[in-house]
């Protein structure tokens, strides 16, 4: 994305309301260091993509004196759940240490304003880069090998499932908001109950069903609701969460059929899935070439929370 270049000390972490793989951190203790400081939060699809590289990273530059810390402040609500950090962690192989940042104490003291961001810092506590968004790996790597005063082969890195590098060259379809605070690109004609247009336009979604749009979600209040998505790349995710009720089955079609081989990690071939707990659900990953695809979701019980749709 870009360079947040700004040199200065490396703030303290005095902000952290928790600390995971670890106890507390603070920059006298980093000295003679490099440390790299990864901004995260467990939903998003930009940080997914980036988590190989900072996770191969760490490994194969721990002995030589990095020392990485992820710094997980939420976006969402349900994101405050630690055990939900705890869990990704795990998914993801985070064996660094982990800043736990509900407050956003830790984010205002570097005035970060991204998810993922990456600061650079020196033996001497400087911050010397920052890094917002995905790409650029081969710099940020050439940087650290510099700052560390080692000079070999970049590691090798490659992302799969959720984590797999977007198909940006057929990606047509921006990350979409559903909650009243941000939603955008909403097509269903009338509602509560709501129910799909006659044509769903590209790029547009709609509900079927009794739901309630909430700030920072929509809230599914009778069994058999839907979300239905006209989009056009390889990926589709939606995050999802179920305010602490319990697991809720769920059926993707792609054009009205089951996904088959399209299906995302989260689903099988004939679309079945299940919500268990609040994080992104990979929904559909296109085998058969990138084209316009109509996604919809059917939950079979009330209380699905959706928030965001992303892709790749």
């Amino acid at each position: 994305m870009t360079t947040l270049f700004r040199r200065r000390h490396m703030p303290p972490f005095d902000g952290a309301t928790a600390w995971l793989n670890t106890e507390p951190l603070d920059p006298a203790g980093l000295r003679e260091k490099i440390v790299l400081v990864d901004f995260w939060t467990l939903t998003c699809i930009n940080w997914l993509r980036t988590a190989p590289y900072v996770r191969a990273w760490s490994r194969a530059y721990r002995d030589d004196g990095l020392v990485v810390i992820g710094v997980h402040t939420p976006e969402f609500s349900f994101e405050h759940d630690i055990d939900l950090v705890r869990e990704a962690m795990e998914e993801r192989g985070i064996d660094y240490p982990v800043a736990v940042d509900n407050d956003y104490g830790v984010w205002s003291a570097f005035d970060n304003h991204f998810w993922p961001a990456l600061y650079f810092v020196d033996r001497d506590g400087i911050i010397r880069d920052s890094h917002a968004g995905e790409g650029r790996y081969d710099g940020s790597e050439r940087l650290l090998q510099r700052l560390l005063g080692i000079d070999r082969e970049p590691v090798s890195v490659l992302g799969e499932g959720v984590e797999a590098e977007a198909d940006w060259d057929r990606l047509r379809t921006p990350e979409t908001y559903l909650g009243q605070e941000r939603s955008a690109y909403f097509d269903s004609p009338d509602g509560p109950p709501y129910r799909l247009p006659e044509h769903l336009r590209s790029g547009h979604w709609a509900l079927t069903g009794q739901w309630t749009v909430e700030p920072e979600d929509v809230v599914l209040e009778g069994a058999g609701g839907s979300i239905a998505f006209r989009f056009e790349a390889r990926d589709a995710h939606l995050v999802l969460s179920t305010g602490g009720g319990p697991p809720i089955p769920f059926r993707v079609v792609l054009d009205g059929a089951a996904p088959g081989a399209s299906h995302g990690v989260d689903v099988d071939e004939e679309g079945n899935g299940v919500l268990r707990h609040g994080r992104m659900y990979q929904l559909v990953r296109q085998h058969d070439g990138v084209r316009e695809r109509t996604l919809e979701i059917t939950f079979s019980e009330p209380g699905a929370r959706a928030h965001v749709f992303t892709f790749g």
